[in-house]
């Protein structure tokens, strides 16, 4: 009996669909970038039940012709690519074709279009891969695609996405936002369940980053523009001082189109080396145009993988631009030194012998200024050698800050970056400061052995405190302070089991949308490891009994939550961070408007409390608390004319 046999074309077609369309979040894309190529001046995305009810896209192209309109449902149906060389050369995402096929033969797809030159439309029906009508219609100038019930007659697919609309709209959001951001020339428009989302005005590059960020980057965004033989590379990049945890605003385009590359991740977090707090992610929106010809799009079905015939070129090009972007801020300097020639220290074993300095002498003897001036080259006094007065040994406790890598044998460290000096006004937000003065933020790279303490400490009228930290002068932003206070007790309390929690005398009662009520019972035991106490009741509504006792009740609860479910992370994340991310949130609503009205004696006291902290340099978000004033900087001030 034969065992090889053809699949049939629907079989065929549904088993292409699962490399280009495994999500609705695809289909978007597709759709999207294939009213892009017909030359649209508009895109209007609408989606029901996170695309899997329904994903509507409606364009102001340039039509197509019945033929056409039925020809690109057909399977390897393109109107670019005539042979394989063509493949290597295209300037355009495709137009209509490649994806449709795919789309249809795990949908039911509607597609009414209409050219410019023509009096009717046309109605195409496809269903699960096959041809159900064509009829003339009645229908504006471009194309409105209509795809219901993704995945109907593939089960084993559909169950993957089913019940998980929180995650299936981040991802349509995304998809959305990367094209809208090639195509900053363009109107775009997004509804969720027939709700507009965002409407996107045509504008520049840097105009559409706004819309989709928020009008606090527009102060932080740095141009980005090199234009060399191999590669061209615009875009802009944040300043150093906006870097933060939990960022999401890395952006890498080719040719128009997005893509996703950890090297060149690395490469750019290269150029901010020694600038940014550890575990922080710099903003960045890079857009690279590079001869179609030495790149290759096709090496993932959903082509946010690419591969360039010059990757390493074009990495040192990307790093020297940022670091030239940079530079024009002052934070790193104009001119970097090569390390071609470096001397390469040999890693110190445990048993070698360690190297002992000799005590340094003088010539007590020695008078420049006497009468019986004396030979400098005559001999010294002779002072015996006896090497340290303490023999080396590894120390008990390794140096804070540091990471261990075990090589060879040896234990090695790679410091913590020394962070660059940067401007108080940059660390505080506070209209009083009003001169910028230079200080360089305070390390807590201290031993387990030894802990610096604040004292002498006098709160200012306007948020901050003046102490002595140890045995430097500083200036602390009491809110923020107070923030990672908070971040490190509640961190704790959710690590022991739960937070405290303060009853209601009268329970409140909210009312959320469906995709915050959804959210929320997903996430039912990390609000109640924070401390709160929830009746959740069905149709979006829910009844606080208990609140976080550790958060002032001057705090609105409502607000609170909402803050809490505005920055829950939607994608997979391990249950440690994902506490982590909420004690940060719930720190930073829980200490906002401190420190205008405090006195002295509790400064003194939080900052006791502050002293005992993990890291009492910075808040959970990266943000410096506290600032060195040194004698030199008051000086300088004094002696000004």
């Amino acid at each position: 009996m034969d065992r090889i046999r053809l699949l049939p074309e629907i079989v065929a077609n549904q088993i292409a669909a699962g490399e280009v369309v495994n999500s609705p979040s695809n289909v978007v894309k597709e759709m999207m970038e294939n009213s892009i190529d017909a030359g649209a001046r508009s895109v209007r995305v609408n989606f029901r039940n996170g695309g899997k009810e329904l994903i509507q896209i409606t364009d102001d192209g340039c039509g197509m012709s019945p033929m056409d309109a039925r020809m690109a449902f057909d399977r390897h149906a393109t109107s670019k690519i005539q042979s394989i060389d063509d493949v290597y050369k295209l300037h355009t995402f495709g137009f209509r074709g490649e994806a449709l096929a795919s789309i249809a033969a795990v949908a039911e797809v509607e597609l009414r279009t209409r050219r410019e030159e023509d009096e009717l439309g046309t109605l195409t029906s496809i269903s699960g891969g096959e041809f159900r009508s064509q009829l003339p219609v009645a229908a504006p100038r471009g194309a409105q695609f209509t795809v219901r019930n993704l995945f109907y007659n593939v089960p084993s697919r559909r169950k993957f996405i089913e019940g998980d609309n929180s995650k299936l709209s981040t991802q349509i959001k995304q998809e959305f936002m990367r094209v809208a951001l090639c195509n900053p020339g363009v109107m775009f428009e997004l509804r969720q369940n027939d709700a507009p989302l965002f409407s996107l005005q045509p504008t520049n590059r840097r105009g559409r980053i706004i819309d989709h960020v928020g009008k606090h980057i527009k102060q932080n965004l740095l141009d980005v523009e090199v234009d060399t033989s191999v590669v061209r590379v615009e875009g802009y990049v944040g300043r150093p001082a906006a870097a933060k945890k939990r960022n999401n605003e890395q952006y890498l385009f080719v040719n128009g189109r997005y893509f996703y590359s950890q090297a060149m991740q690395r490469t750019i977090l290269r150029a901010y080396e020694k600038l940014i707090p550890e575990g922080c992610m710099p903003s960045y929106f890079i857009y690279l145009t590079v001869d179609p010809e030495r790149v290759d799009v096709n090496v993932h079905p959903q082509k946010t993988t690419v591969k360039f015939a010059d990757t390493e070129v074009i990495l040192q090009i990307l790093q020297a631009a940022v670091r030239e972007s940079l530079a024009k801020t002052g934070a790193v300097p104009m001119m970097d030194f090569s390390a071609d020639n470096r001397v390469e220290i040999p890693v110190m074993r445990r048993e070698q012998t360690v190297y002992k300095e000799p005590r340094s002498a003088t010539n007590s003897a020695y008078n420049p200024f006497s009468a019986e001036y004396i030979d400098p080259s005559a001999p010294m006094p002779d002072v015996p050698f006896t090497g340290f007065d303490v023999p080396y040994d590894e120390p008990a406790t390794p140096p804070a800050k540091r990471d261990y890598v075990e090589e060879g044998g040896a234990m090695n460290y790679s410091p913590k970056p020394m962070a660059q000096p940067t401007t108080l006004i940059e660390y505080i937000d506070d209209e009083g400061l009003e001169e910028q003065t230079t200080f360089d933020y305070i390390e807590s790279s201290m031993t387990t052995v030894e802990k610096r303490t604040f004292s002498e400490v006098m709160a200012l009228p306007s948020g901050y405190a003046i102490a002595i930290y140890g045995s430097q002068s500083v200036v602390v932003s009491l809110r923020r302070a107070k923030e990672r206070v908070l971040y490190e007790e509640i961190l704790r309390s959710m690590t022991a089991g739960a937070a405290p929690t303060q009853r209601m005398f009268f329970a409140e009662e909210l009312m959320l949308s469906e995709e915050e009520y959804s959210l929320m019972e997903q996430h039912a035991e990390e609000f109640a490891a924070l401390g709160f106490e929830i009746e959740y009741r069905g149709g979006g509504a829910i009844a606080v009994e208990g609140r976080p006792a550790m958060i002032d009740t001057a705090t609105p609860l409502d607000e609170l939550i909402y803050e809490l479910l505005k920055g829950i992370d939607l994608g997979e994340m391990p249950i440690d961070e994902e506490r982590r991310r909420l004690a940060e949130l719930m720190a930073r609503r829980g200490s906002a408007g401190y420190g205008r009205s405090v006195r002295s004696q509790e400064a003194q006291e939080l900052l006791q409390r502050l002293a005992q902290c993990d890291d009492p340099s910075f808040t959970a978000s990266g943000s410096p608390i506290m600032a060195e004033i040194t004698a030199d900087e008051l000086r300088a001030k004094l002696t000004k004319n």
